[in-house]
């Protein structure tokens, strides 16, 4: 980007006014851009000269490797003014990220009261719903009137993250019902609130898993969503920005995994060789070593290779046809199962419209070899219809696993994503070859 080169051309000749007049202009986001591109010192000499309020912006956009160079080399009163602005649910998100050393230095400019709640979210488990939600809610009791609710709302909304919807509790803080600001806006003043809330509730549980709550803001088109404790009291909320966030992570975690790779939240260019190639090289053995079974299956089968060698030749094309078949049926699978399009009890339906389509895709695979292999490759017409036939059938049970395994890793609550295309190439290419010289023994005679 031009503007790194300009700042650091500006840096070098301490023309600062400068600098402080051409950020001024830029988002929060596209000033965290350049800090991030800017080395540690000139970093560290922009973000001082932000505002107040823009720099706590920044902060929270910047990778948590600057953020930590930026605690480490700024003043005790910088720390403590970033976190009197930041958000409370963004400020655990950040502790997360942090060292002990440097959440104990965070955590000394926060309220005992603050620090107890900020401990308690940092206790809920990793990726549930009550690690990302935030206390920062407008709520209201439903003995008010219409004018009191605002007055209060008023009084209160400062600091809250969002007030689009206010939340009805009751002494005991459990969760009565919602109403919208557009509701409260357009009732009569003297109206109670009891008398036009939404008492039926959708809300989340503290240990939800954060994958079972973005599906909920899917299915309700929801801009926040309540979170409740075991007594359905009124614990936070998680607004829908925290959700795009579980949305991208659950995405990338499932296309790792498909890869068959350990999933992993470092970028690319962030992570060493050495992390990269841990996460990817146990399932490389895995899948290595059950390859085995293929060639267990050759050798098993050798006479009738050293009988007709011309088989060999189209071994490369049914494990791949099989594989990719696979892939797909797999791919839709894991796919309608992560948005709820497709459920365990579906199986037998999902089986049967598998079933037609790889019967007609089978059809035009082993028709279209058919032909090839006796026109250009110009091989006994029998040995064309053994590799045909076993097009057909490898077809239809690859697809067959690739609807039946990641059902069935959801039925025992795994994750769908690890039965992909590396683990069904797998099987698939084992029964393709099985298939393959069964059907060269029987309608060849060897």
């Amino acid at each position: 980007m031009n503007e790194i080169k300009d700042i650091q051309e500006l840096i070098k000749n301490k023309k600062y006014a400068k600098i402080k007049l051409m950020i001024s202009e830029w988002n929060p986001v596209h000033i965290g851009e350049v800090l991030d591109a800017l080395d540690k010192n000139n970093a560290l000499i922009v973000f001082r000269m932000l505002p107040k309020d823009t720099a706590v912006e920044v902060f929270y956009y910047l990778p948590y490797e600057r953020q930590m160079s930026i605690i480490e080399a700024i003043t005790d009163a910088e720390i403590k003014s970033i976190i009197e602005e930041l958000y409370f649910d963004d400020l655990v998100d950040i502790l997360e990220e942090m060292p002990a050393n440097l959440v104990k230095k965070i955590l000394k400019h926060t309220k005992p009261e603050e620090r107890s709640l900020i401990n308690q979210f940092l206790n809920y488990p990793e990726n549930s719903a009550g690690s990302i939600m935030t206390i920062e809610y407008a709520d209201l009791r439903k003995e008010m009137n219409v004018e009191e609710a605002l007055d209060h709302i008023k009084k209160t909304a400062y600091n809250k993250e969002t007030i689009y919807t206010c939340y009805v509790i009751d002494g005991n803080r459990k969760l009565e019902g919602i109403i919208s600001l557009r509701r409260l806006i357009l009732s009569d003043r003297d109206v109670i609130i009891g008398d036009i809330m939404n008492t039926d509730v959708i809300s989340a549980h503290t240990l939800d898993d954060q994958e079972e709550v973005a599906a909920k803001f899917k299915k309700y088109d929801l801009i926040a969503l309540p979170v409740v404790d075991n007594e359905d009291r009124l614990t936070g909320i998680i607004t829908i920005d925290d959700v795009v966030d579980v949305i991208e992570q659950e995405n990338t975690e499932d296309f790792q995994k498909m890869a068959a790779m350990a999933p992993s939240e470092e970028k690319y260019l962030e992570s060493s060789v050495f992390y990269l190639a841990k996460n990817r090289i146990m399932w490389l053995v895995v899948l290595m070593f059950s390859a085995t079974f293929t060639g267990a299956i050759i050798r098993r089968f050798e006479d009738v290779l050293q009988s007709v060698v011309v088989l060999a030749v189209f071994i490369p094309m049914l494990m791949d046809t099989g594989g990719n078949a696979g892939s797909q049926s797999a791919t839709l699978i894991i796919r309608g199962l992560a948005l709820g399009e497709i459920e365990p009890k579906d199986t037998l339906r999902v089986l049967w419209k598998e079933l037609k389509v790889s019967f007609l895709v089978g059809l035009v695979l082993s028709g279209v070899n058919l032909v090839r292999i006796l026109v250009f490759d110009k091989v006994e017409f029998t040995v064309g219809i053994v590799v045909s036939i076993t097009v057909f059938t490898t077809v239809i049970l690859a697809k067959l696993v690739g609807v039946v395994l990641p059902i069935g890793a959801r039925k025992l609550n795994l994750d769908p994503a690890i039965m992909a295309s590396p683990l069904i190439t797998t099987i698939v290419d084992t029964v393709a070859l099985m298939v393959y010289f069964w059907l060269a023994s029987a309608l060849m005679g060897i």
